[in-house]
Protein backbone atom coordinates (compact mmCIF):
# COMPACT_ATOMS: atom_id res chain seq x y z
CA UNK A 1 0.00 0.00 0.00
CA UNK A 2 2.76 2.45 0.95
CA UNK A 3 4.75 1.60 -2.16
CA UNK A 4 1.72 2.16 -4.41
CA UNK A 5 0.98 5.45 -2.68
CA UNK A 6 4.54 6.71 -3.16
CA UNK A 7 4.58 5.67 -6.82
CA UNK A 8 1.25 7.43 -7.34
CA UNK A 9 2.70 10.54 -5.67
CA UNK A 10 5.59 10.31 -8.10
CA UNK A 11 3.11 10.79 -10.94
CA UNK A 12 1.18 13.63 -9.29
CA UNK A 13 1.97 17.16 -10.57
CA UNK A 14 0.57 18.74 -7.40
CA UNK A 15 2.68 16.60 -5.06
CA UNK A 16 5.67 17.24 -7.29
CA UNK A 17 5.24 21.01 -6.98
CA UNK A 18 4.93 20.67 -3.20
CA UNK A 19 8.07 18.58 -2.83
CA UNK A 20 10.17 20.62 -5.25
CA UNK A 21 9.15 23.89 -3.60
CA UNK A 22 10.22 22.69 -0.15
CA UNK A 23 13.68 24.19 0.53
CA UNK A 24 14.44 21.30 2.90
CA UNK A 25 14.07 18.67 0.18
CA UNK A 26 17.14 19.35 -1.97
CA UNK A 27 19.80 18.52 0.66
CA UNK A 28 18.06 15.18 1.27
CA UNK A 29 17.74 14.41 -2.44
CA UNK A 30 21.53 14.71 -2.74
CA UNK A 31 21.83 11.39 -0.93
CA UNK A 32 20.38 9.72 -4.03
CA UNK A 33 21.19 12.25 -6.79
CA UNK A 34 24.76 13.65 -6.81
CA UNK A 35 23.82 16.79 -8.72
CA UNK A 36 22.06 18.35 -11.67
CA UNK A 37 24.84 19.12 -14.16
CA UNK A 38 27.27 17.10 -16.29
CA UNK A 39 30.04 18.52 -14.10
CA UNK A 40 28.31 17.02 -11.05
CA UNK A 41 28.11 13.66 -12.82
CA UNK A 42 31.83 13.67 -13.67
CA UNK A 43 32.75 14.77 -10.14
CA UNK A 44 30.72 11.91 -8.64
CA UNK A 45 32.32 9.48 -11.07
CA UNK A 46 35.81 10.50 -10.00
CA UNK A 47 34.92 10.23 -6.31
CA UNK A 48 33.44 6.77 -6.75
CA UNK A 49 36.30 5.63 -8.97
CA UNK A 50 38.79 6.69 -6.31
CA UNK A 51 36.99 4.29 -3.96
CA UNK A 52 37.53 1.40 -6.37
CA UNK A 53 33.97 1.47 -7.71
CA UNK A 54 32.62 1.48 -11.26
CA UNK A 55 29.82 3.83 -12.35
CA UNK A 56 26.88 4.02 -14.71
CA UNK A 57 25.49 7.54 -15.24
CA UNK A 58 21.82 8.19 -15.94
CA UNK A 59 20.76 11.63 -17.16
CA UNK A 60 17.28 12.14 -15.73
CA UNK A 61 14.40 13.33 -17.91
CA UNK A 62 12.22 10.39 -18.97
CA UNK A 63 8.82 10.35 -20.74
CA UNK A 64 9.57 13.35 -22.91
CA UNK A 65 7.11 14.35 -25.64
CA UNK A 66 9.40 17.14 -26.87
CA UNK A 67 11.84 16.35 -29.69
CA UNK A 68 14.11 19.24 -28.72
CA UNK A 69 14.32 17.94 -25.15
CA UNK A 70 15.23 14.49 -26.45
CA UNK A 71 17.98 16.04 -28.58
CA UNK A 72 19.25 18.00 -25.55
CA UNK A 73 19.49 14.75 -23.58
CA UNK A 74 21.59 13.23 -26.35
CA UNK A 75 23.90 16.26 -26.41
CA UNK A 76 24.30 16.02 -22.65
CA UNK A 77 25.24 12.35 -22.80
CA UNK A 78 27.74 12.98 -25.57
CA UNK A 79 29.28 15.86 -23.61
CA UNK A 80 29.63 13.71 -20.49
CA UNK A 81 31.17 10.85 -22.44
CA UNK A 82 33.69 13.22 -24.00
CA UNK A 83 34.71 14.58 -20.61
CA UNK A 84 34.98 11.08 -19.13
CA UNK A 85 37.38 10.18 -21.94
CA UNK A 86 39.41 13.39 -21.51
CA UNK A 87 39.78 12.83 -17.78
CA UNK A 88 40.70 9.15 -18.04
CA UNK A 89 37.49 7.94 -16.40
CA UNK A 90 35.88 6.09 -19.31
CA UNK A 91 37.31 2.73 -18.22
CA UNK A 92 35.41 3.08 -14.92
CA UNK A 93 32.15 4.60 -16.17
CA UNK A 94 29.44 3.98 -18.75
CA UNK A 95 26.03 5.58 -19.30
CA UNK A 96 22.50 4.26 -18.87
CA UNK A 97 19.85 5.57 -21.26
CA UNK A 98 16.08 5.54 -20.86
CA UNK A 99 14.64 5.39 -24.37
CA UNK A 100 11.65 7.49 -23.30
CA UNK A 101 14.14 10.29 -22.58
CA UNK A 102 15.47 10.24 -26.14
CA UNK A 103 12.19 10.12 -28.06
CA UNK A 104 10.49 6.73 -27.65
CA UNK A 105 7.14 8.33 -26.74
CA UNK A 106 7.14 11.03 -29.41
CA UNK A 107 3.82 10.90 -31.26
CA UNK A 108 5.38 10.52 -34.69
CA UNK A 109 8.12 7.95 -35.41
CA UNK A 110 9.05 7.78 -31.73
CA UNK A 111 10.78 4.40 -31.94
CA UNK A 112 12.86 5.43 -34.95
CA UNK A 113 13.84 8.72 -33.29
CA UNK A 114 14.78 6.88 -30.09
CA UNK A 115 16.86 4.39 -32.06
CA UNK A 116 18.65 7.15 -33.98
CA UNK A 117 19.30 9.13 -30.79
CA UNK A 118 20.50 6.07 -28.89
CA UNK A 119 22.82 5.32 -31.78
CA UNK A 120 24.39 8.78 -31.39
CA UNK A 121 25.03 8.08 -27.70
CA UNK A 122 26.53 4.68 -28.58
CA UNK A 123 28.84 6.28 -31.14
CA UNK A 124 30.10 8.70 -28.49
CA UNK A 125 30.54 5.87 -26.00
CA UNK A 126 32.49 3.84 -28.54
CA UNK A 127 34.77 6.81 -29.24
CA UNK A 128 35.30 7.27 -25.49
CA UNK A 129 36.11 3.59 -25.00
CA UNK A 130 33.12 2.67 -22.85
CA UNK A 131 29.61 1.21 -23.10
CA UNK A 132 25.90 2.01 -22.89
CA UNK A 133 23.08 0.18 -21.11
CA UNK A 134 19.44 0.67 -22.10
CA UNK A 135 17.31 1.13 -19.01
CA UNK A 136 13.99 -0.67 -18.81
CA UNK A 137 10.83 1.25 -17.90
CA UNK A 138 7.25 0.10 -17.34
CA UNK A 139 6.02 -3.12 -18.97
CA UNK A 140 4.34 -1.36 -21.91
CA UNK A 141 7.78 -0.43 -23.26
CA UNK A 142 9.49 -3.83 -22.87
CA UNK A 143 9.01 -5.15 -26.41
CA UNK A 144 9.90 -1.80 -27.97
CA UNK A 145 13.04 -1.47 -25.83
CA UNK A 146 14.22 -5.01 -26.61
CA UNK A 147 13.59 -4.38 -30.31
CA UNK A 148 15.74 -1.24 -30.26
CA UNK A 149 18.37 -3.17 -28.30
CA UNK A 150 18.55 -5.78 -31.07
CA UNK A 151 18.97 -3.06 -33.70
CA UNK A 152 21.73 -1.31 -31.74
CA UNK A 153 23.62 -4.53 -31.10
CA UNK A 154 24.15 -5.01 -34.84
CA UNK A 155 26.76 -2.23 -34.72
CA UNK A 156 27.37 -2.06 -30.96
CA UNK A 157 27.23 -5.63 -29.61
CA UNK A 158 28.24 -4.42 -26.13
CA UNK A 159 25.03 -2.47 -25.50
CA UNK A 160 23.61 -3.69 -22.20
CA UNK A 161 20.03 -4.72 -21.47
CA UNK A 162 18.01 -4.37 -18.28
CA UNK A 163 15.46 -6.98 -17.22
CA UNK A 164 13.05 -6.70 -14.30
CA UNK A 165 12.46 -9.83 -12.23
CA UNK A 166 8.96 -8.86 -11.14
CA UNK A 167 7.65 -9.24 -14.68
CA UNK A 168 6.30 -12.72 -15.38
CA UNK A 169 7.99 -12.80 -18.79
CA UNK A 170 11.50 -12.07 -17.55
CA UNK A 171 12.78 -15.61 -16.99
CA UNK A 172 12.26 -16.31 -20.69
CA UNK A 173 13.81 -12.96 -21.64
CA UNK A 174 16.87 -13.99 -19.59
CA UNK A 175 17.15 -17.21 -21.60
CA UNK A 176 16.95 -15.22 -24.83
CA UNK A 177 19.64 -12.74 -23.74
CA UNK A 178 22.09 -15.00 -21.84
CA UNK A 179 24.32 -15.29 -24.90
CA UNK A 180 28.02 -14.69 -25.46
CA UNK A 181 28.96 -11.04 -25.07
CA UNK A 182 25.50 -10.03 -23.85
CA UNK A 183 25.51 -7.68 -20.86
CA UNK A 184 22.31 -8.01 -18.80
CA UNK A 185 21.42 -6.04 -15.68
CA UNK A 186 18.86 -7.87 -13.55
CA UNK A 187 16.85 -5.73 -11.14
CA UNK A 188 13.64 -6.39 -9.25
CA UNK A 189 11.66 -3.53 -10.82
CA UNK A 190 10.47 -0.16 -9.55
CA UNK A 191 7.18 0.54 -11.35
CA UNK A 192 3.64 -0.16 -10.14
CA UNK A 193 2.65 -2.97 -12.52
CA UNK A 194 -0.66 -4.89 -12.73
CA UNK A 195 -0.82 -8.45 -11.44
CA UNK A 196 -1.60 -9.71 -14.94
CA UNK A 197 2.00 -9.02 -16.01
CA UNK A 198 3.96 -8.81 -12.75
CA UNK A 199 4.41 -10.61 -9.45
CA UNK A 200 3.06 -8.42 -6.66
CA UNK A 201 4.14 -10.39 -3.61
CA UNK A 202 7.71 -9.79 -2.42
CA UNK A 203 8.42 -13.48 -1.93
CA UNK A 204 7.29 -14.22 -5.49
CA UNK A 205 9.53 -11.43 -6.83
CA UNK A 206 12.46 -12.82 -4.83
CA UNK A 207 11.91 -16.32 -6.20
CA UNK A 208 11.71 -14.96 -9.73
CA UNK A 209 14.92 -13.00 -9.18
CA UNK A 210 16.76 -16.16 -8.13
CA UNK A 211 15.40 -18.15 -11.09
CA UNK A 212 16.51 -15.40 -13.47
CA UNK A 213 19.93 -15.19 -11.80
CA UNK A 214 20.43 -18.91 -12.32
CA UNK A 215 19.69 -18.53 -16.02
CA UNK A 216 22.12 -15.62 -16.41
CA UNK A 217 24.91 -17.21 -14.38
CA UNK A 218 24.62 -20.45 -16.34
CA UNK A 219 24.62 -18.59 -19.66
CA UNK A 220 27.48 -17.19 -21.71
CA UNK A 221 26.77 -13.51 -21.14
CA UNK A 222 27.86 -11.00 -18.52
CA UNK A 223 25.38 -10.77 -15.61
CA UNK A 224 24.98 -7.48 -13.76
CA UNK A 225 23.33 -8.14 -10.41
CA UNK A 226 21.36 -5.03 -9.42
CA UNK A 227 20.20 -5.55 -5.85
CA UNK A 228 20.69 -4.14 -2.37
CA UNK A 229 19.20 -7.23 -0.75
CA UNK A 230 21.98 -8.97 1.25
CA UNK A 231 20.41 -12.35 0.55
CA UNK A 232 20.34 -11.78 -3.21
CA UNK A 233 23.93 -10.53 -3.14
CA UNK A 234 25.00 -13.68 -1.31
CA UNK A 235 23.04 -15.94 -3.67
CA UNK A 236 24.60 -14.23 -6.68
CA UNK A 237 28.08 -14.90 -5.31
CA UNK A 238 27.22 -18.56 -4.68
CA UNK A 239 25.77 -19.01 -8.17
CA UNK A 240 28.80 -17.35 -9.76
CA UNK A 241 31.16 -19.68 -7.89
CA UNK A 242 29.03 -22.72 -8.75
CA UNK A 243 29.22 -21.81 -12.43
CA UNK A 244 32.96 -21.16 -12.36
CA UNK A 245 32.74 -17.42 -12.89
CA UNK A 246 35.66 -15.25 -11.87
CA UNK A 247 35.03 -11.84 -10.26
CA UNK A 248 35.72 -10.19 -13.61
CA UNK A 249 32.94 -12.19 -15.30
CA UNK A 250 29.98 -10.59 -13.53
CA UNK A 251 29.31 -7.53 -11.41
CA UNK A 252 27.11 -6.21 -8.65
CA UNK A 253 25.23 -2.94 -9.06
CA UNK A 254 23.75 -0.66 -6.41
CA UNK A 255 22.22 2.80 -6.44
CA UNK A 256 24.11 5.93 -5.50
CA UNK A 257 23.61 6.65 -1.80
CA UNK A 258 22.20 3.25 -0.85
CA UNK A 259 24.35 0.89 1.26
CA UNK A 260 27.61 2.74 0.47
CA UNK A 261 29.53 0.72 3.11
CA UNK A 262 28.46 -2.52 1.44
CA UNK A 263 29.48 -1.11 -1.94
CA UNK A 264 33.00 -0.47 -0.66
CA UNK A 265 33.12 -3.86 1.10
CA UNK A 266 32.36 -5.71 -2.13
CA UNK A 267 34.98 -3.73 -4.03
CA UNK A 268 37.58 -4.27 -1.28
CA UNK A 269 36.95 -8.01 -1.39
CA UNK A 270 37.78 -8.14 -5.10
CA UNK A 271 34.27 -7.95 -6.52
CA UNK A 272 33.17 -5.57 -9.24
CA UNK A 273 30.65 -3.07 -7.88
CA UNK A 274 29.05 -0.52 -10.18
CA UNK A 275 27.14 2.44 -8.76
CA UNK A 276 24.09 3.68 -10.65
CA UNK A 277 24.26 7.47 -10.34
CA UNK A 278 21.43 9.57 -11.75
CA UNK A 279 21.84 13.31 -12.28
CA UNK A 280 19.84 16.22 -13.67
CA UNK A 281 17.02 18.61 -12.86
CA UNK A 282 14.26 16.05 -13.45
CA UNK A 283 14.96 14.21 -10.21
CA UNK A 284 11.47 14.04 -8.73
CA UNK A 285 10.12 10.81 -10.27
CA UNK A 286 13.40 9.01 -9.74
CA UNK A 287 13.54 10.16 -6.11
CA UNK A 288 10.00 8.96 -5.39
CA UNK A 289 10.77 5.52 -6.82
CA UNK A 290 13.78 5.28 -4.51
CA UNK A 291 11.54 6.07 -1.53
CA UNK A 292 9.03 3.45 -2.69
CA UNK A 293 11.61 0.70 -3.05
CA UNK A 294 12.68 0.47 0.58
CA UNK A 295 10.95 1.66 3.78
CA UNK A 296 14.41 2.58 5.11
CA UNK A 297 14.74 5.20 2.37
CA UNK A 298 11.47 6.85 3.36
CA UNK A 299 12.46 6.76 7.05
CA UNK A 300 15.78 8.43 6.18
CA UNK A 301 13.95 11.13 4.20
CA UNK A 302 11.53 11.91 7.03
CA UNK A 303 14.26 11.93 9.67
CA UNK A 304 16.34 14.30 7.56
CA UNK A 305 13.46 16.70 7.10
CA UNK A 306 12.77 16.65 10.83
CA UNK A 307 16.45 17.33 11.60
CA UNK A 308 16.63 20.32 9.23
CA UNK A 309 13.32 21.90 10.23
Amino acid sequence: MLRSALLAAGRSPSVRRLVEANPLTRPVVRRFVPGTSPEDAVRATRELSDLGLFVTLDRLGEDTLDASQAAATVRDYRQVLGVLAEQGLAERAEVSVKLSAVGQFLPSDGEKIALDNARLVCEAASAAGTTVTLDMEDHTTTDSTLGILRDLRVDFPWVGAVLQAYLRRTEQDCRDLATAGSRVRLCKGAYDEPESVAYRDKSEVDRSYVRCLKVLMQGEGYPMVASHDPRMVAIAGELAARNGRRNSEFEYQMLYGIRPDEQRRIAASGGRLRVYAAYGDEWYGYFMRRLAERPANLAFFLRSLATQS
